[in-house]
């Protein structure tokens, strides 16, 4: 068996559209003659081919094997990067996890927890300053310390460490680095070629259509439908009709007599339908017939109107009667149908609707509402409907491949009218349809239920066959019921080659006119049949079945219309046409008159007509419309040559001969043309072929000797044909156009050269379709039809026009080489590797190179055809097969010599056409060299004998004038050259794979030159682009690295490339002994460097040229030369052929001069340093409060150096020059981060030693340069956590950040016009901003991408981006795969940043020069600890960090102080890691740290205030900071501290545990402030508390009271801040007096007694104090006398804020004598025009001061932690109501506990715990005032005196001795509740302590006294006010002696004093009161004198009423005022007892 036959096995078609399909049946027997199967019989025979050559051409092509060529590497040059593939996913399978803190910590620590954590182990806030210190020590003793480091206190010599740390190190390295690094942001590569679509059978979107069931209201007779699509605006079928029928068996039997068996073909139920133009118009039209009787369709269709299924038993006799009347006729009638029904259903519709859930389809019947008339049901029955909402929708919404399925239940079927059959018709009624009101609502319709199930058709249907009833794989059983697919009639024209074998004809009678005809004809039908001949019995079967029949028939009948003499008809009659037709085939019409009713001797038919329809007319096949004269007799002998419009003599013609029959006539079909010009050229050719003359063509006969003249004449009109047949011809066209040029004809003895009209015409047809079509072009402007035919279909013709075919089977005349492999599937499975490959290639670097053409082994395929699956069947080659290629006449050409000479010939517009589509060109003359030495074995041949020197100089002229072309054209035609700059560079990586590589190159050399010396002229950033793209694509090639010798080892091949002479390349291969070379030539760009590596010379060379930054206008260009080198480096990466480190190092050689490159940049690079303080923030948003991790401010690490602050923000070595910095804009942050991410990867692969040396020979500058760049590189590798991959993720514009770099590129014109529209066409760009960009490119620049008219095309198709924005919502997955990638990213990128700073510590240990770059080395360090590093990372960080401090000692102890610092507060933040192994690394190195600060100077206190320092500073700046943690850490250190047995005879174990005990203690204080940040108050006591802490650190004290009076001057608080900053003062001072004895200077604390009673405190009298001369003690700025000046100054101001002029008066009495002492007039002048403000404002505001509200306030409940039971006084802004503390309160700890559990308790009254909610928090807040006994109000005698220096205050509480509050006068006791705190207000703090409490219970007798004291006082004041005031004189006055007055002083004195009390104790009360009387209508009558005086006379009726008032006020105190106690004038107490006995005996009395 062939091949072809073995194929065929497989072929029966399959879908994803095969190029064949054909029967399986039988394949065995004759498998080549596939195309036309002839029924019965079902064996496939050989379409007669002998008789036709176009029909056997066809037919090879569509069943040829193709030769498809694969270079065996090609998948590992750069354009198949993994790492910007999807297989980047694969690759990163099986990372380690990398551990980060960050990600640790949980999102918020559970509150509660950590509070009854805190409560545990700490004490009240005052309880001792910190908890005690037994309880602290008691904590850390029982805590755990982390595992201890093995060895680490062993001395071991230094290269013994860094060996192991090393090891340790590169032990699990990941290897490579891409594979972590994210793909570069970029559309397509550009040096990706897309293999081709496979060539296939078109489809459009496919729709699956199940006819379920039908069923009537009753049901008499068998019903037939079909479906067919519509298209209502194209008003055209769009596809053939689907014959169905779902008629029970025993419905069937009644048509027994008519129908032979039926075949399975035609029961099918389901149909598959193809809709190339989903629109809005489409419906899908249902029509229902039944079989023909009497009457007309209204009459027929009457009883399914009327009867109703429920009825059935009543109108059983009626319905026997139809049934039986329905059994005559179909025993008679049975062939002929009538219309019955028909209904239609808007496509769009159902599956716009079905799409979503809920229905939105009104599916537009319009039918009556009251009959549900359209009720659709889902599978989920779900029926919504919204009655006449239009889905309005434009074509966009139609997409059929992805609705969800929808049943559908049509209820409603309208009745056929007899006279509106026509498609005209139809079309008006689905227009009517869509109408809201439509007039088929108002028609009656015929009941029935029809089921049809809609859904997107599968990718493999099973059962389905063909619309040639071929079956298509896979059909595992013949007997199932098959699914059919449906031929689509494209509504437009459809632009796909042919790959199958397809000959159909439809013919459609339209209609007849029979009006004019005599005699009785009126119920017609047509028959129609195709003939081979004219005798009836050469009908062919070849008429398809409609339901339920036979397959094939002879002939067809139409559906008969009742009674019509001129009938329209809607038949369809499908037809399979032989494969070579005859003159005598024709279509024949014959008319019937069928008698419906029985009559005697009247036959069933009568012939009443004919006509017909010859099928070849000039050879050509006739379709179109018709309008036939119908004959009425049968027509004569050998009528079928003829057409029915000759006129034939003696015939009789209905109507005259005039044409009265309408028919139309489509084929579908894969052989004929239909096209005169594609005819005619294909006869010729097929003429030369056969070498038969005369040819007739049409009406011509054209003789031998004018063949010449007409073939060129007809390859010429080519030109004219049209578009469609010329694209379904495509491939056939293209071979026989081929075939000309290699094998010129024969013609009259002479060979004709046909070669330039060939290639003319082939570069006409190119660019025609790449004109039209210029949608099915790949990002190339390639047109996917050409690279399809290139890639799969074009072969070499044989060269032999008379060999016999080879092999067996007769594979026609066309050899088949080897078997090449074709498939249908996606090209990315075309796996091949079944097939047997030809080739052995394995270039492995280190070895020898095998033979020097390995790479370009095409493997060639083998055949395969299913429509999916590949299908690869191996074939072995025969000699014979090879011989029969050898022997060739002498006239053949080789088809690329042929194309170059044509091309390099050519001029005017046919060059132009060429350059146009240069890629095409180029393709097929690669493909055609590869067949050539594959097929003339000479593959293996050496490259320099292949070609003829002829084709070497025609490639040679042709690359370097399209080079010059290029150069010369780049600003007018962009596009063009774009494309054609493309073109060349693919071509010439092809080359590399087939020729001399030397060759090859020089042709590079060429295109090189013209383009240098070109930009020399004229720097133009656009041609510039254009060679970068041309580099990066021959760069892609897969042999990149052996083409640029990276190896020329001891003994170098012989140089294959003559670019580089041998003698260069023998000596300048790195000879083993790298000394031997110069080292410095390996890292520039040096001659010899550029020579030997030839390619990588030009990238490296391109990189340094654009990125310099004095290149004019290439700004826009880094990215793009960015990436150039960025893919190659990531596809070495990658490549299995370079996986072996050493080998890669031999690679990484070939980029060492990156390095350089990269360091000239670094003023230019992205500062990735400056987002470094705020990491975690991705775009700017969210987690702006997020302060950054740990990372410490420059300030706060200076200050903990104690030096000042630093000028520079960024490190100082950062620049080397700053003022040369930025002003060459900066690169995008991508750029530059792929920049780093190559430096990264040369300095991971390349060799140590090597760059070693290289350091050796670098200045001390270029070194700090290369640290600098690690310092960015760390900031720039920063793992981001996964929170900010959420949060991007949350974002909505992934690539915003480039959007920028992007537009800059496109305006500043480096990305050509032609890939900006690729580009957009792709949408890639998501959605820009449109006006920015338009206004950019109005202005660009004029040599830029956009000329004129690009700009408008540019605009024009801006829409395309909008809706293809990615989508960008990533599954959890997805981000944790991210973040993993990241992780990994970050630790290998730091590890090789560790890696290379260790090789540098070596170099200089090694050459014991160059100290200075260790403060560089380290500073790179400690800036990576404090970047979000894996715990993998910092263990390795440690390792190196201790082995520095251990080699260089000195250095951070006495040079670099500022890094001591530093480093300890680094390594304090990695102690207080969430991480086991980072901690017990961390303080590890702590630990060294301070032993070896010891080990120099036998104390480390250095380290120690470091330390202290940093922790504070740490716990006060970072937000998740976890004191367990930290706990644990200093637990080790000390275990450390007791294990090191060196030391332990030192001081050095108890200064280590004293610092140890220390830090826990601060620690476990400013934990609780993380906890208050929310609450200000708790906030500011722990500050103090902490603050207090510190009293032995005199520079942490003042530290953190300077950070209160930040925090207070940030609430307005300015009175506290001012106190904060008199305390740091009276800190500074106490200090300043131990160190220098000045008589001006404060004495310490007591000379600001003055300011504030509680500066006391800062006294330094306890015994730990550290004496200030001691190192690193009162070293800060403050401890100086301007320091002091300066916090002195600062609190005056504050003071002066809050209106404390007073107090500004006191501070400066300390200020003035420093001033006076220095004798500076110029301050004291300031100080004392301050003063007159002050006093000046004390005088102006008098009465208008408001200092402070204040409120007792207490807690209660245990969830107040510490709070719990405490009661304080909080000062409040003046002016505070009760209400407002109240709410703030409430509001504040209900957020924080819960609404529901806070509530305020609204008395006074003492709280009894014990009957509280325990669960809930109270809150019990009382306002209070100052309290001041009497003589005390000696001395405080202004506002100010009374509000300053504030300890007591007062509340008074109403009680009655039975509980309730207020009561009688007689019962109403008072208790006044005195408060002393602990501190004076204003303090430094807004709330203080009660420290005691006294009560005073005032009797309700004493309770008036007061009240009567306060009445008479407020008269007092009322009278004497200055100046006098009638309206409150009057309410004063009206309040004491108005009559109505309740419980007012009438009432108080008839209560108290009617009687003398019993008790003697109250006679002093009783007596008070009475005298308190006597004052007070004293008062009020001098009130009422005042009185009298003020008002105007309106007033004096008033007066009058007061006056009375007053009189008999005073008449009814009189008796009582007037009666004493005669025994308190007796002296019988003694008085000499204390001021409260009383009160106090009263207490006594009422406690009994």
């Amino acid at each position: 068996e062939t091949v072809a036959a073995e194929v065929r096995k497989q072929i029966a078609g399959q879908y994803g559209g095969s190029p064949q399909l054909l029967k399986n049946l039988n394949v065995g027997a004759n498998a080549a003659s596939n195309a036309v199967s002839k029924p019965p019989r079902r064996k496939p025979v050989l379409p007669l081919a002998d008789n036709d050559a176009h029909v056997r051409d066809c037919v090879r092509s569509y069943t040829e094997d193709w030769a498809i060529v694969n270079r065996k590497y090609h998948k590992l040059g750069t354009g198949f990067n993994p790492n910007t593939l999807d297989k980047q996913k694969e690759r990163q399978k099986g990372l380690p996890k990398q551990v980060f803190e960050s990600d640790e910590m949980p999102d918020s620590s559970s509150y509660q927890d950590d509070q009854d954590d805190l409560k545990r182990r700490s004490m009240s806030i005052d309880d001792t300053p910190r908890g005690s210190w037994a309880c602290s020590i008691f904590d850390l003793k029982n805590s755990q310390p982390d595992a201890l480091l093995p060895h680490l206190l062993d001395r071991a010599p230094n290269e013994e460490i860094d060996r192991h740390n090393e090891d340790q190190r590169k032990a699990n390295r990941h290897r490579e680095l891409f594979a972590l690094h994210p793909a570069l942001d970029e559309e397509e590569p550009i040096e990706r070629h897309c293999v081709p679509e496979v060539p296939k059978e078109h489809f459009g979107q496919r729709l699956l259509v199940k006819c379920l069931s039908l069923k009537f209201e009753i049901e008499i007779e068998p019903i037939f439908a079909s479906l067919a699509l519509y298209d209502v605006k194209e008003k055209k079928k769009i596809s053939e009709n689907f014959f169905f029928d779902l008629n029970s068996e025993q419905t069937k039997a009644m048509l027994k007599p008519h129908i032979q068996s039926a075949a399975i073909s035609t029961l099918a139920r389901s149909a598959i339908f193809s809709i190339t133009y989903p629109s809005q118009d489409v419906f899908l039209v249902i029509r229902l017939e039944k079989v023909l009787q009497q009457g007309d369709i209204g009459e027929c269709a009457e009883p399914y109107m009327v009867f109703k299924e429920s009825d059935a038993a009543k109108n059983k006799e009626k319905l026997e009667k139809l049934r039986s009347q329905s059994d005559q006729f179909c025993q008679r009638l049975g062939r002929y149908r009538m219309p019955f029904a028909w209904t239609a259903i808007h496509l769009m519709n159902i599956v716009n609707s079905a799409g979503s859930l809920e229905r939105d389809t009104e599916l537009e019947m319009g039918l009556p509402e009251r009959k549900g008339s359209w009720s659709e049901r889902r599978n989920s029955s779900i029926v919504g409907r919204r009655t006449l909402e239009r889905t309005t929708s434009g074509d966009e919404s139609c997409n059929l491949t992805s609705f969800r399925p929808a049943t559908l239940t049509v209820t409603n079927f309208f009745k056929q009218e007899g006279d509106r059959l026509s498609d005209e018709d139809l079309y008006k009624f689905l227009a009517d349809m869509r109408r809201p009101t439509s007039v088929l609502r108002r028609l009656r319709p015929i009941t029935a239920q029809l089921k049809i199930d809609i859904s997107p058709a599968p990718e493999n249907p099973h059962y389905c066959l063909t619309p040639e009833l071929l079956q298509v794989k896979p059909y595992p059983d013949s007997r199932v019921r098959p699914t059919k697919e449906i031929l689509e009639f494209p509504a437009k024209d459809v632009y796909v080659p042919n790959t199958t074998y397809r000959n159909l004809l439809y013919v459609n009678p339209q209609s007849l006119n029979f009006a004019n005809r005599q005699g009785s004809a009126r119920n017609i039908t047509v028959k129609v049949q195709f003939m081979n001949g004219e005798d009836p019995s050469n009908a062919m079967p070849v008429i398809f079945g409609k339901s339920s029949c036979a397959e094939f028939s002879k002939e067809a009948y139409t559906s008969v219309v009742y009674h019509n003499r001129s009938p329209d008809f809607h038949d369809e009659v499908k037809i399979k046409l032989p494969a070579s037709l005859t003159d005598h085939h024709h279509i024949l019409f014959t008319f019937y008159h069928v008698s419906c009713q029985q009559k005697q001797n009247t036959p069933l038919e009568t012939p009443v007509g004919y006509t017909w329809i010859p099928m070849l007319q000039n050879g050509r096949v006739r379709t179109g419309n018709f309008c036939l004269p119908v004959s009425l007799e049968k027509p004569p002998q050998s009528y079928s040559v003829l057409s029915p419009d000759v006129p034939l003599p003696g015939m009789k013609w209905v109507d005259n001969h005039r044409g009265v029959f309408n028919v139309e006539v489509i084929s579908a079909s894969t052989i004929h043309t239909q096209d005169q010009y594609l005819d005619k050229f294909f006869a010729l050719v097929h003429a030369l072929d056969e070498h038969m003359f005369p040819v007739r063509i049409g009406d011509m006969r054209i003789m031998e000797n004018n063949l010449e003249a007409e073939l060129k004449s007809s390859i010429a009109a080519l030109n004219s044909s049209q578009l469609e047949p010329v694209v379904h011809f495509l491939h056939l066209l293209l071979d026989k156009l081929v075939l000309l040029v290699v094998r010129p004809p024969v013609i009259a003895g002479q060979i004709v050269n046909l070669g330039q009209a060939s290639f003319e015409v082939m570069a006409s047809v190119v660019n025609r379709l790449h004109k039209y079509l210029d949608s099915s072009q790949d990002q190339h402007g390639r047109n996917s039809l050409l690279s399809s035919y290139i890639h799969y279909v074009f072969r070499l013709p044989n060269m032999d026009p008379n060999s016999p075919s080879p092999g067996p089977g007769g594979l026609g005349g066309s050899v088949h080489y080897a078997t090449m492999a074709r498939s249908a599937v996606r090209p990315a499975s075309l796996n091949l590797n079944r097939s047997r490959s030809l080739s052995n290639s394995n270039p492995d670097i280190s070895g020898t190179p095998t033979s020097p053409d390995d790479e370009v082994r095409s493997i060639i395929g083998s055949k395969a055809m299913e429509r999916s699956g590949n299908r690869m069947s191996s074939h072995t080659e025969s000699a014979s097969f090879l011989q029969t290629l050898t022997g060739r006449l002498p006239t053949k050409k080789l088809f690329h010599e042929e194309l170059a000479l044509q091309w390099v010939v050519s001029s005017g517009s046919v060059r132009e056409g060429a350059l146009q589509q240069a890629w095409f060109f180029f393709e097929l003359m690669v493909k055609s060299i590869i067949h050539h030495l594959y097929f003339t074995d000479r593959l293996e041949s050496p490259r320099k004998n292949r070609f003829p020197e002829r084709f070497m100089d025609d490639i040679t002229a042709l690359v370097s004038t399209i080079a010059g072309d290029i150069v010369s054209r780049f600003q007018k035609d962009l596009e063009l050259v774009e494309r054609l700059n493309m073109s060349l560079a693919f071509f010439l990586n092809d080359l590399l794979s087939v020729m001399d590589r030397g060759f090859v190159f020089s042709l590079i050399k060429t295109y090189w030159k013209q383009v240098s010396t070109k930009l020399y002229a004229l720097q133009n950033p656009t041609l510039e682009s254009l060679r970068l793209d041309f580099l990066r694509i021959v760069c892609s090639h897969e042999h990149y690295v052996t083409l640029n010798l990276p190896c020329s080892l001891l003994t170098p091949p012989a140089s294959p490339s003559p670019s580089v002479s041998s003698a260069t390349s023998q000596s300048s291969g790195f000879s083993t002994h790298v000394q031997d070379q110069k080292i410095a030539n390996m890292f520039e760009l040096s001659v010899p460097f550029r020579e030997q590596h030839y390619l990588a010379g030009l990238v490296l060379t391109e990189l340094a040229v654009i990125l310099d930054p004095e290149a004019e206008g290439m700004f826009g260009l880094h990215k793009k030369v960015i990436s150039v080198v960025h893919n190659l480096l990531s596809s070495h990466d990658s490549d299995p052929r370079y996986a072996d480190p050493e080998v890669k190092a031999r690679v990484a050689m070939l980029y060492l001069p990156l390095i350089g490159i990269i360091m000239e940049t670094l003023p230019q690079l992205h500062d990735f340093t400056e987002l470094h303080n705020q990491w975690g923030r991705t775009g700017g948003t969210g987690g702006e409060e997020q302060e950054s991790e740990g990372l410490i401010n420059q300030t706060v690490a200076m200050a903990i150096a104690g030096t000042s602050v630093p000028q520079m923000s960024r490190p100082s070595s950062f620049l080397l020059n700053p003022q040369a910095t930025r002003q060459h804009g900066t690169f995008s942050a991508e750029s530059s981060r792929s920049l780093l991410i190559c430096l990264l990867w040369v300095l991971k692969n390349a060799d140590e030693m090597v760059l070693q040396k290289w350091f050796t020979d670098l200045s001390v500058s270029q070194l700090n340069r290369l640290l600098d760049m690690l310092y960015l590189c760390v900031s720039c590798f920063e793992y981001k956590g996964k929170k900010a991959f959420e949060r991007m993720n949350s974002l909505t514009f992934k690539k915003s950040k480039d959007m920028k770099a992007k537009l800059e590129e496109a305006i500043l014109g480096s990305i050509g016009a032609r890939q900006e529209m690729v580009r957009r066409s792709r949408g890639q760009l998501g959605t820009i901003y449109i006006n920015s960009l338009c206004a950019h490119i109005e202005r660009s620049p004029s040599g830029s991408a956009f000329g004129s008219q690009e700009n408008l095309r540019w605009r024009k198709d801006m829409t395309h981006w909008r809706q293809n924005s990615e989508k960008m919502d990533k599954t959890r997955a997805e981000l944790e795969h991210e973040a993993l990638i990241d992780g990994n990213l970050a630790t290998e990128a730091n590890l090789i940043i560790l890696d290379t700073l260790e090789i540098i510590v070596q170099t200089v240990s090694v050459t014991e020069s160059k100290e200075s770059v260790l403060g560089g080395v380290l500073k790179v360090l400690l800036h990576s600890m404090a970047c979000n590093q894996s715990a993998l990372y910092l263990q390795h960080c440690f390792a190196t960090q201790r082995a520095l401090v251990s080699k260089f000692p000195e250095l951070l102890f006495e040079e670099e102080t500022e890094q001591c610092a530093d480093l300890c507060l680094r390594l304090l933040r990695n102690c207080s890691s969430s991480i086991g192994t980072i901690r017990s690394h961390a303080s590890a190195s702590l630990y060294l740290l301070m032993r070896q600060n010891f080990e120099i100077g036998n104390n480390f206190a250095r380290v120690k205030m470091q330390v202290t320092m940093s922790l504070s500073s740490l716990v006060g700046t970072s937000q998740n900071f976890n004191e367990e943690f930290l706990r644990r850490s200093l637990k080790t250190i000390l275990t450390y501290a007791e294990e090191d047995l060196e030391l332990r005879e030192t001081t050095f174990p108890d200064q280590v545990q004293d610092l140890v005990f220390n830090l826990h203690m601060i620690l476990s204080d400013t934990v609780k402030m993380k906890e208050h940040q929310e609450d200000p108050e708790m906030l500011i006591d722990l500050m103090y508390r902490i603050a207090k802490g510190y009293q032995t650190s005199p520079d942490l004290r003042l530290t953190w009271l300077q950070n209160m009076a930040g925090k207070h001057s940030e609430r307005n608080n300015h009175a506290e801040a001012a106190q904060c900053l008199v305390h740091s003062a009276a800190l500074v001072a106490e200090y300043l007096s131990m160190l220098e004895d000045r008589k001006y200077l404060p004495v310490g604390c007591v000379t600001f007694q003055n300011i504030s009673s509680n500066v006391l405190e800062e006294s330094a009298v306890s015994d730990d104090v550290v004496s200030p001369d001691e190192e690193g003690i009162c070293s800060g700025k403050y401890f100086t006398e301007a320091g002091l000046v300066g916090l002195l100054e600062q609190a005056a101001a504050s003071f002066s804020m809050a209106g404390m002029y007073e107090a500004v008066n006191e501070v400066y009495k300390v200020l003035i004598p420093i001033h006076e002492a220095n004798r500076d007039a110029k301050k004291l002048a300031t100080i004392h025009g301050k003063l007159q403000e002050a006093f000046g404002k004390i005088v102006h505001q008098d009465g208008k001061r408001m200092f402070g509200t204040y409120f007792r306030v207490g807690f209660y409940g245990s969830k107040f932690g510490d709070l719990d039971e405490q009661e304080f006084v909080y000062k409040e802004p003046a002016i505070t109501k009760l209400a407002e503390i109240s709410h703030r309160l409430e509001g504040f700890y209900g957020e924080r506990f819960g609404e529901d559990q806070v509530e305020v308790i609204k008395d006074s009254n003492p709280v009894d715990k014990c009957k509280l909610d325990p669960n809930k928090a109270f809150i019990q807040i009382t306002y209070v005032e100052p309290y001041f006994d009497t003589y005390e109000m000696k001395d405080r005698i202004t506002y100010f005196d009374k509000n300053y220096n504030l300890r007591r205050f007062v509340y008074c509480t109403p009680f009655t001795l039975d509980g309730r509050a207020h009561g009688d006068l007689h019962e109403q006791y008072k208790r006044k509740t005195i408060l002393t705190t602990s501190h004076a207000f204003p303090y430094i703090k807004t709330r203080i302590n009660i420290i005691h409490k006294e009560e005073i219970i005032s009797m309700p007798i004493e309770v008036a006294i007061e009240d009567m004291q306060k009445k008479t006082q407020e008269l007092a004041f009322a009278t004497h006010q200055d100046p006098a005031d009638a309206k409150m004189l009057q309410m004063v006055l009206q309040g004491s002696v108005g009559t109505t007055v309740n419980q007012g002083p009438l009432e108080v004195a008839q209560v108290f004093l009617s009687e003398i009390p019993s008790d003697p104790k109250l006679y002093r009360h009783h007596n008070k009161l009475r005298l308190c009387f006597k004052d007070f209508t004293k008062r009020c009558e001098d009130a009422l004198r005042k009185n009298k005086s003020l008002i105007g006379p309106d007033q004096k009726e008033y007066q009058r009423e007061l006056e009375r008032n007053y009189h008999r006020l005073k008449e009814a105190l009189q008796p009582l005022i007037n009666r004493k106690i005669p025994q308190l004038y007796k002296p019988v107490l003694q008085v000499n007892s204390h001021r409260d006995s009383f009160s106090r005996m009263s207490l006594r009395k009422l406690d009994l």
